[in-house]
Parts: structure tokens; sequence; C-alpha cells
């Protein structure tokens, strides 16, 4: 399939649960992705290796692939092992870490990706938190880039919702597809990222996370009592 081209102006939805979670069970995630293509979902983002696994074997549609390893620095598929796990799962775009931070195993980000299609003929997409990190993720290789780490690694303020600014800065300095992900709420502003250059938009909380979704609406009857 053309994954790229299948995913050109619609939505991705990322289905993952935290530790602890209730719904932290890769076959919960795989029924979760179902639902979500269901409703009309082009591609979904799982996490962990038995998630994937399950999502690619529930669904019909592409797959992108991360594991998370840690909480700071580096963590989202970190190193080029932690990628061959993803890609070996099974899924058809594997999601790396794109800043310009050290990695884990110290290679640079071109190097696991020239390492990662020498083992495996795969997609990769960097995920990123700056414009420099785009340019520098695009010039390593990447097929995809995507916004998922704005805010979270100290070079830009967290804005309230996607950070705009530096999707349109990215869609126009950049020659490979921009996905928008991080902090899209709502279909307005799903919208108004497709309106601002991304080659597809990528949700996830507000669509596969309970918890938090249920937490929006207990502080808004909160702030009215």
């Amino acid at each position: 399939m053309d994954v790229i081209e299948l995913m050109r102006g619609r939505l991705i939805v990322s289905c993952q649960a935290y530790p602890g979670e209730a719904m932290r069970d890769p076959r919960t995630m795989a029924q979760v992705a179902r639902a979500a293509v269901a409703g009309g979902a082009a591609a979904v983002r799982a996490q962990g290796e038995e998630d994937i696994r399950q999502v690619v074997a529930a669904v019909d549609v592409p797959v992108i692939g991360l594991v998370k390893d840690g909480t700071d620095g580096v963590f989202i598929t970190p190193t080029l092992q932690h990628a061959i796990r993803v890609a070996e799962a099974g899924a058809h775009v594997v999601a790396v870490d794109g800043t310009q931070r050290p990695r884990p195993d110290r290679r640079t980000l071109a190097e696991t990706i020239s390492a990662l299609r020498e083992h495996s003929d795969v997609l990769v997409m960097a995920d990123c938190g700056s414009l420099g990190d785009a340019l520098a993720a695009a010039d390593a290789g990447a097929d995809l880039v995507g916004t998922t780490l704005a805010g979270y690694t100290g070079e830009r303020p967290r804005t309230d919702g996607p950070d705009l600014e530096l999707l349109e800065q990215v869609v126009a300095a950049v020659s490979v597809p921009v996905i928008a992900e991080g902090r899209i709420h709502t279909p307005a502003q799903a919208a108004a990222a497709l309106a601002a250059g991304a080659h597809a938009v990528c949700v996830g909380t507000a669509i596969t996370h309970p918890t938090t979704i249920t937490s929006w609406f207990v502080d808004a009857l909160s702030g009215q009592a």
C-alpha cells in the first residue's frame, strides 16, 4: 500500500494507554483501533510491540508503531534496537524521536534510519519538537516529520492547542510530508492544522483516552459548583 498517500488529508488516531491504566492491554488497544477505523481513521498509531502486533492484525489501515522506554529525554523508540523491534512487530511506519538530543545508543538519527532500512523495508516518522529538529530529520532520511514533541523539549513554549506556528514553519521548510500531532483536542483544531499545510492530522488523547476526557468534563463542572 502507498502508506503516505493513503494518509493525505486524513485523520490518524493514536491508540495508547499509559502503564497502570485500566485500558493498558493490547487486546483493548486493538479494539479501540478497530473502532477508530470504523469511524473513518486512515491510519492508527500504536505503542508497544504486542499492541502493534494486535493492532496490525485487527485493522486494514497503515499502523505507525513506536516503543516508549522511559519518561525523560529521548524515550520514543530511542535506539536502533527499539526501532527494529517495532518494525518486526509489523508496523508500516516506525516513529522515532526526531530531536537533536543525544540518543541512548549514541547513534545519530541518520545512522539509526540507515541501519533500520538495511534491516527492514519500512517508513520512518520523526517526532520533532522544533524547526531545527524537522530540518535535521528530513536531512537524516525521515520519510515523514511530525510536530509531536512541540512544547516538550524546552525549545518552544507549550501552547494550549496545537503549535500551528511551528507547523507552518516546518511545512514551508521541508520537502517531506508533515504530520500535525500534539494537543489537538477538537475537530476545529484538527481542521486548522490541515489548513496550515499538514499532510495528515494525528489525534490521540481527545479520542482514545477516556481518563483525560472525563477529567475535562469534571473540571468544567467543578468550576460551576
